[in-house]
């Protein structure tokens, strides 16, 4: 009888609850670029990584994210983090320092009006943005206790004779890159965040490669354009953020580690 008893208490027992995964940022955290973006504004992909993760880690997702946002509106989202929440992922940093503008210039100027203008938005990232990350960093350390980890942005361009941009364009962009991850890992750190740099995990892929990741100049629609593909968010961004919460790379199909609640 006592058998039996237990066996219907654990029978009437409630499931334990699936991890919450929060997904903060702009455009590379709502996937788009990578196909199958909502008709909305925010274009958010399934193809994305958060979603990737949360399919394979059995996680619940909350996909916040939302392609144009800056740390303003990120800050907004972190409203979506909950007591249930196990683990939260945030992209932020390029809008705030002018992507569009940036990307139209070098497409469109010459190479000293695309150096100007990328100069420009470096200054912005070492002068303006640290306050701005912090800003974000302590609204979701507010609601929550939950593992974070900061995503970085890939190097858009891999060296080609053919592309549609020049040697010096790329060089400044990709060099952008590195100075938005400078900052943004510290920032991190200093919030004690994980940060997860994507710029080897894309390495060889950028746009204008043989097999690139990211897209190069998107005719229809414009916004695809040099933002990474589905198989960057896959063979990118997932093992990155996989790495950063499990200590293990996932590979496409395969399970990825659960985050510790």
């Amino acid at each position: 009888m006592k058998m039996i008893a237990v066996a219907l208490l654990m029978s009437l027992a409630p499931a334990p609850a699936a991890p919450e995964h929060v997904a903060l940022g702009d455009s590379y955290a709502a996937g788009l670029g990578a196909g199958g973006e909502s008709s909305d504004s925010c274009r958010r992909s399934p193809r994305a990584h958060p979603a990737l993760w949360a399919e394979r880690a059995g996680a619940s997702l909350v996909f916040a994210a939302c392609s144009g946002a800056t740390t303003v509106e990120v800050t907004r989202q972190a409203s979506r983090i909950t007591p249930a929440t196990t683990l939260v992922t945030i992209t932020v940093g390029g809008n705030d320092a002018g992507f569009a503008d940036v990307m139209t210039t070098c497409a469109l100027g010459k190479d000293e009006a695309c150096e100007e203008r990328v100069a420009r938005a470096e200054a912005f990232v070492r002068d303006e943005l640290p306050a701005r990350l912090d800003g974000v960093y302590a609204a979701v350390r507010e609601r929550t206790s939950a593992e974070v980890v900061v995503l970085g942005y890939p190097h858009l361009f891999s060296d080609s004779a053919l592309c549609v941009m020049g040697e010096r364009k790329r060089d400044a962009l990709n060099g952008a890159v590195d100075v938005l991850a400078e900052v943004t890992a510290a920032r991190a750190e200093e919030a004690g965040f994980t940060y997860a740099d994507v710029r080897d995990e894309f390495a060889g892929h950028g746009a204008c490669a043989a097999d690139a990741w990211i897209n190069g100049l998107v005719l229809l629609p414009t916004d695809r354009s040099f933002h990474p593909t589905a198989r960057g968010q896959e063979s990118g961004y997932l093992p990155a953020l996989a790495a950063a919460v499990g200590g293990a790379a996932v590979e496409a199909g395969e399970p990825a580690l659960v985050p510790a609640g």
